[in-house]
């Protein structure tokens, strides 16, 4: 039997040298695990601890340009009410989505515009009623037979636009021309307009004689950034006041801050009836008749401010 031939000296040495080095690499390579895992752990709880204060915090606003972010505070701050002293506020048409907030002791009107049916027009119904005026409906999509005990419907299967035309079979034209249709140019109006969005081609070219006539004007206004939109408002502040503002919880969304939503509802009063002025003792405001549009979401209102 042959055994191994004893190692060198040398070949010893080199051996040793090789067995430390492996244990010195281990070492350092435990160390070295032990401080990552260290490390990880500190930055991990630091994240834990910053999402923990956001959250204490509540919802953040998103990251924005400063360019649309002054646009947007700009038409929020135009968008401000003021508070009347000769207005009874009351809510017009159905307990949440499609119901308005207007002055029910402004009596005098002798004809009612409602822009955008949609299957429902209790508003229209119960202006008609209350004021004993018939009530135009105009829309070209959806306007089914409805019926208004106590009240009149005029319908008319016709939209709304900034010019006569037809498009894909559908009859548009101007608020002008359709007033002046139905011999209503001297007479004084109510209107309500939720057209989703076609009202600001609709309304700037809607001349000022016209809007004048007009002594309560309620609508559900859509968009915050389109360019138009201060213009049309800016106009429409010409002849009215601007009483009341309402976000529609349909449109809730956080990435349009400052608004809290696309769709909101306004009432402008006509200058001719209204006085800007401190409201009569124990009168309710027109918050007071607001509900949510959808009563089974969480609404998104803008921080009380006095009106």
């Amino acid at each position: 039997m042959t055994w191994p031939r004893p190692l060198p000296a040398m070949d010893v040495a080199k051996l040793g040298h090789h067995l430390v080095f492996i244990l010195l690499h281990k070492v350092v390579m435990h160390h070295s695990f032990r401080l990552f895992i260290a490390i990880v752990l500190v930055v991990v709880g630091r994240n834990d601890a910053r999402r923990a204060e956001l959250q204490s915090a509540g919802p953040q606003p998103p990251v924005i340009g400063e360019a649309t972010r002054q646009q947007r505070q700009a038409l929020l701050d135009e968008l401000r009410p003021v508070t009347l002293a000769n207005c009874s506020f009351k809510r017009f048409g159905s307990a949440n989505d499609a119901g308005y907030i207007m002055c029910e002791n402004f009596t005098d009107v002798e004809t009612g515009y409602s822009y955008g049916i949609g299957g429902n027009d209790d508003w229209g119904c119960e202006v008609s009623r209350t004021y004993k005026v018939p009530m135009h409906q105009y829309d070209c999509f959806t306007l089914p037979p409805l019926t208004c005990a106590g009240g009149q419907f005029v319908p008319h299967d016709e939209c709304v636009g900034p010019k006569t035309e037809t498009v894909e079979g559908r009859l548009f034209d101007t608020i002008s021309h359709q007033i002046d249709r139905n011999g209503d140019r001297a007479k004084r109006m109510v209107v309500k307009i939720d057209i989703e969005g076609a009202e600001w081609a609709a309304l700037a070219a809607t001349p000022d004689a016209v809007l004048q006539r007009i002594d309560q004007l309620a609508m559900e206004f859509h968009g915050v950034d389109d360019a138009r939109i201060m213009d049309v408002v800016r106009k429409l502040k010409r002849n009215f006041y601007l009483v009341h503002l309402h976000f529609n919880n349909h449109a809730c969304d956080p990435a349009l801050h400052p608004f809290p939503a696309w769709a909101y509802q306004v009432l402008f009063v006509n200058k001719r009836v209204g006085v800007v002025g401190t409201p009569k003792p124990g009168a309710a405001p027109p918050q007071a008749f607001d509900a949510p549009d959808n009563p089974h979401s969480p609404d998104c209102q803008l921080p009380s401010r006095p009106e």
